[in-house]
């Protein structure tokens, strides 16, 4: 998406998570406990969607031998992950691009975090065999992203609620209007059956959500031992 190239849109990104993604914190905090769980005391982390370097900076103060590789298209993005990261960023390679881009790993675990919906359902799947490929046997994956019902009735319903709850966090109300046509009319989001089922079609089991909050879903799911 263009805003992901305006540095000045970029400079303001993270007032955004915390306003917009209810329990944004908490969804950090329980990603790093259950990266926790799998990751041995010098794992590899691949975070896929790395832009920006919040979720980054989080495992990376959690964990101190924990080393990352974080990928993200946008350059701009990748600037303002270093800049958070400050002396963080010597256990983190930074790549430029897509799952394609990332080494082959392999990984210890991989999260992407508000990244797979802007992603169509057949890239999606793609990119989730190409997590699965670059992960060691028995390795978790911890997701989360928009993922709510795409009947019509219960789509509006749903983003409706998101809209309420950005009015609620101090989003003025045109810009919360704004942001349900996009998210309506330009992502591709799919609902959370769908994506529990994607995640089994590229290779995943023990799928299972850990996280809900509002039009927002997450799953942790684990590459075969």
């Amino acid at each position: 998406m263009s805003w992901f190239a305006d540095p000045e849109a970029v400079a303001r990104y993270a007032e955004g998570p915390v306003r917009l993604v209810p329990g944004f914190e908490s969804l950090q905090r329980m990603t790093t406990l259950l990266l926790r769980e799998s990751v041995p005391v010098a794992g590899r982390v691949l975070v896929l969607g790395a832009g920006g370097g919040l979720e980054l900076k989080k495992f990376a103060d959690a964990q101190p031998q924990w080393r990352f590789v974080g990928v993200d298209p946008s350059a701009e993005m990748l600037k303002l992950a270093a800049a958070t990261l400050g002396a963080l960023a010597e256990r983190v390679e930074l790549h430029e691009g897509y799952i394609d881009t990332a080494p082959e790993g392999p990984f210890d675990a991989a999260t992407c975090l508000l990244t797979l919906h802007f992603i169509p359902a057949q890239e999606r799947l793609r990119t989730l065999k190409e997590i699965w490929r670059r992960l060691s046997p028995g390795a978790p994956l911890i997701v989360a992203h928009h993922s709510f019902p795409q009947s019509p009735d219960e789509k509006a319903r749903w983003l409706k609620r998101y809209a309420a709850y950005a009015v609620d966090s101090g989003v003025p109300a045109t810009d919360a209007e704004r942001a349900i046509a996009a998210i309506s009319n330009q992502l591709p989001v799919l609902s959370p059956e769908e994506d529990e089922s994607l995640l089994r079609s590229a290779g995943f089991e023990a799928v299972e959500v850990f996280y809900t909050g509002f039009t927002f879903k997450g799953w942790l799911a684990y590459k075969p031992a």
